[in-house]
């Protein structure tokens, strides 16, 4: 996606545009009682994730800028979901672009990132995030290395690329109280561009029956939770595709014996947010939106709000009566964002209504396209 820098900023108002265009409600969105178990059970912890960490060039600009001319420093711009993410028991991000080194840092078409990114993923308490996307081969080879070395030493894990066939063929896990959760995570396509010569495992491609074969592998391995993150869908389309619900049909309907294969599927792609869903018993997130991006410009060749509103979703998670069943989701959120792209911050919208009808209805709308499948239904809320 094509982002212009601005030279003035802009009052968060205008970055408002098609939320103010909703109508405001007067009421805040009911929130209904969702059953947890008692926070004394030393099993029970909480699973965030967010969505695409996109950073244009105006996005590195503003972190030069944070870090006072000299380096990058992303923190700032995260600072604003530090209190849901540091919180949770495990920490999930979606880092959509490849890291460049000794300067040569780039937007759009070919991204290539300052590292100082992956030190800001850690500071504001992500424990991992999935790198397969349509931007992961964008520097080839060396972008995935120093991607994922960058990664490495800021202590954030990473799932979807690989420098080596081992680490491909390795799942990635992580600990979260008792449980052990498998992070697994696949893309769609990659806009085009060949994965390197004689590294076909470079990259996590979306195929059905792998993304299967892998998540058994993982179980029999012993996670107790299985966590798929895809990268899909069309962009900027509020709905999810039909590519995108048949996937989600197939993968939450594989099952070994009485157990499904997939506890969690994360979505993204789609620079919007779309809808939540539980499909066969299993919680989908068709596309949690951006949350870092610069000023978005969508298919049409227009400047796109949409394009910096996000969710984080988060999920309880309460070990089973007996051993051998399903960790078992007693409570679903949803927090809805938006990145302010004049102040270069993210935003969570359910602690800044005080700042008028314009915030209140893009949070409205986030939640309608949230809850626009039924999630409420089966005990979705929105959290703060």
């Amino acid at each position: 996606m094509i982002t212009r820098s601005r030279q003035v900023a802009l009052a968060l108002t205008a970055l408002l545009t098609v939320g103010a265009a909703c109508q405001a409600r007067d009421h805040e969105p009911p929130r209904r009682p969702a059953p947890a178990p008692s926070a004394a059970d030393p099993g029970v912890f909480t699973l965030v994730a967010s969505g695409d960490v996109l950073p244009h060039d105006s996005i590195i600009e503003r972190a030069r800028f944070d870090a006072g001319g000299t380096g990058y420093d992303f923190r700032p711009m995260l600072a604003g979901a530090r209190p849901v993410v540091s919180r949770a028991g495990l920490a999930l991000c979606h880092m959509e672009t490849v890291y460049g080194a000794h300067g040569d840092y780039s937007g759009y078409p070919l991204f290539k990132s300052p590292p100082e990114v992956a030190e800001a993923l850690a500071a504001t308490g992500y424990d991992g995030c999935s790198t397969a996307s349509n931007h992961s081969v964008d520097d080839g080879a060396d972008g995935i290395r120093r991607t994922l070395d960058a990664l490495d030493r800021a202590g954030v894990r990473h799932a979807g690329t690989a420098r080596t066939e081992a680490e491909a063929r390795t799942a990635t896990v992580l600990r979260a109280g008792r449980a052990e959760v498998a992070h697994l995570a696949y893309t769609l396509h990659t806009n085009g561009h060949p994965v390197p010569d004689g590294q076909p495992w470079a990259v996590g491609m979306i195929d059905e029956e792998r993304i299967v074969a892998d998540a058994r592998a993982a179980r029999r391995a012993g996670a107790d939770i299985v966590a798929v993150s895809l990268h899909w869908g069309t962009e900027w389309q509020d709905e999810p595709d039909q590519d995108q619900l048949t996937l989600a049909e197939t993968l939450t309907a594989a099952r070994t014996g009485d157990r499904p294969d997939i506890d969690l599927i994360l979505g993204t792609h789609a620079h919007v947010p779309q809808a939540y869903e539980k499909v066969n018993g299993t919680w989908v997130i068709y596309g949690m939106g951006d949350q870092i991006a610069g000023e978005m410009i969508n298919g049409d060749g227009e400047r796109d709000p949409r394009g910096n509103q996000s969710t984080i979703g988060r999920f309880t998670f309460a070990p089973p009566a007996r051993s051998g069943e399903r960790w078992r989701v007693t409570k679903a959120e949803f927090v809805p964002q938006l990145f302010d792209v004049d102040a270069g911050r993210v935003v969570n919208l359910n602690r800044a209504l005080e700042k008028g009808a314009e915030v209140r209805a893009v949070r409205d709308r986030i939640r309608d396209v949230v809850l626009s499948r039924g999630a409420a239904e089966d005990g979705l809320v929105m959290g703060e």
